[in-house]
């Protein structure tokens, strides 16, 4: 899966002392796009050394996010994490700003989503996490309570207002994904309504006061009228590219399979063959617990 780097070491610890050094990677965001380089689909950000060389107070409009093996990565965004607005998001449509970005060759803006394919996956696992950090920053800017400008504390990655102690920390939803099972069948669907047009499994937001159990017995007869039983807990994962943390889980449709689609969420639900089952592309939960499906590998 996407966060799964191998043998790098990703580590998440802020640290509000943290300077950027000449091989720090800066990572920059425009809306879902990220400025990379990407040749041959393999990926590089820029480095400290050269965004200072043609920015030389980029270092003072940087935000610590995490480090990979040592290599520190930080945020370069339109806005500051206190009370000063930049101009930067108005300046990425000037000419001033197109011409700074011109100064690295080979690199440009690429949606979000190419980070699914591309490599070195660490690299690619940076990116999609930067941008979760991205997006909470940017939506914390202004007190949720009272208006008030945040700011980021001293001590950990936390925005907190100094007016009303209004204290926000980085967004993470709980969200489950269900393989339903009758057999050698598995229940695969596809969305309505949406630009992603492979197969998946039935998934949803864990509601408050509900266990994740409770969500998948809810979101199962939701979407397809289904009662399920013995549910059983696969793995997680962390999903940044929706704010999301993943929770799969296996179990059997209990007694009736007669399927009653919800088509405002659903365009095709079905049972498959474990042959029919597409094969796996070992980025994403939902894949995975496909593939293990398919090879006869569920939990019992």
């Amino acid at each position: 899966m996407i966060q799964d780097i191998g043998k790098h070491r990703f580590h998440n610890e802020y640290h509000p002392e943290a300077v950027p050094r000449a091989d720090s990677k800066v990572l920059f965001y425009r809306g879902r796009e990220i400025f990379v380089k990407c040749e041959d689909e393999q990926i590089c950000f820029l480095t400290f050394e050269k965004v200072s060389e043609v920015w030389p107070e980029a270092g003072k409009k940087m935000t610590y996010l995490f480090s990979i093996d040592g290599v520190s990565y930080f945020l370069l965004a339109e806005f500051e994490m206190d009370t000063q607005k930049l101009d930067l998001q108005e300046a990425c449509k000037s000419k001033e700003t197109e011409n700074l970005l011109a100064s690295f060759p080979g690199y440009s803006w690429e949606k979000i989503e190419r980070m699914r394919t591309v490599g070195p996956k660490e690299a690619a696992f940076a990116g999609v996490t930067g941008l979760q950090l991205y997006e909470w920053y940017k939506s914390r800017r202004f007190c949720p309570a009272c208006g008030e400008h945040m700011v980021h504390s001293e001590k950990e990655r936390m925005m907190h207002c100094p007016s009303c102690g209004q204290i926000e920390y980085p967004k993470i939803c709980p969200a489950v994904i269900v393989a339903v099972t009758d057999g050698d069948r598995i229940l695969l669907t596809k969305y309505a309504g949406r630009s992603f047009r492979n197969y998946a499994l039935i998934a949803g937001f864990a509601e408050i006061g509900e266990t994740l159990e409770e969500t998948v017995e809810r979101e199962v007869m939701e979407e397809v009228g289904l009662k399920v039983k013995n549910i059983r807990y696969y793995k997680s994962q962390p999903w940044s590219f929706t704010d999301t943390l993943l929770t799969g889980f296996f179990t059997e449709v209990d007694r009736d399979t007669h399927i009653h689609m919800d088509e405002n969420e659903l365009s095709v639900a079905k049972w498959c063959t474990r042959e029919e089952v597409p094969e796996d592309d070992g980025v994403s939960l939902t894949r995975e617990m496909m593939g293990v499906f398919k090879s006869g590998g569920i939990i019992k």
